[in-house]
């Protein structure tokens, strides 16, 4: 059983800065792809950044130069560095992960969500 455990969400000013982690535990053998999805009210989920195992990135271009995905394999831990927020990218934020586990087939597991809210 995989689980992702998500944390660093919370309410921030227009501009300012919040940090997101995302740990993933349990017993499988390795993990791929990680990174974020956010759906905010009224809207689907949408893919914000995501993160290879080898640390290629890549972003939605609404948040291309203001946000930072990061990870560390030793931890199996993704990060997401949201600088300059702005009103619109108050979401849920969810990170999922690609995992191959000890048997069977890949699997995309999920977080459960932890809430951005950008207001003044």
């Amino acid at each position: 059983q995989v689980q992702l455990v998500e944390s660093g969400g919370g309410l921030v000013q227009p501009g300012g800065s919040l940090r997101l982690s995302c740990a993933a535990s349990g017993r499988f053998f390795s993990i791929y792809t990680m990174g974020w999805y956010h759906q905010g009210p009224g809207k689907q989920r949408e893919l914000v950044a995501v993160i290879t195992s080898g640390g290629s990135t890549n972003y939605a271009d609404s948040v291309k130069g203001r946000f930072t995905i990061s990870r560390d394999n030793a931890k199996n831990t993704v990060y997401l560095q949201m600088n300059s927020l702005r009103p619109e990218d108050t979401a849920v934020y969810y990170c999922f992960a690609d995992v191959r586990p000890l048997y069977g087939d890949n699997l995309r597991h999920w977080g459960q969500g932890t809430q951005v809210t950008v207001s003044s």
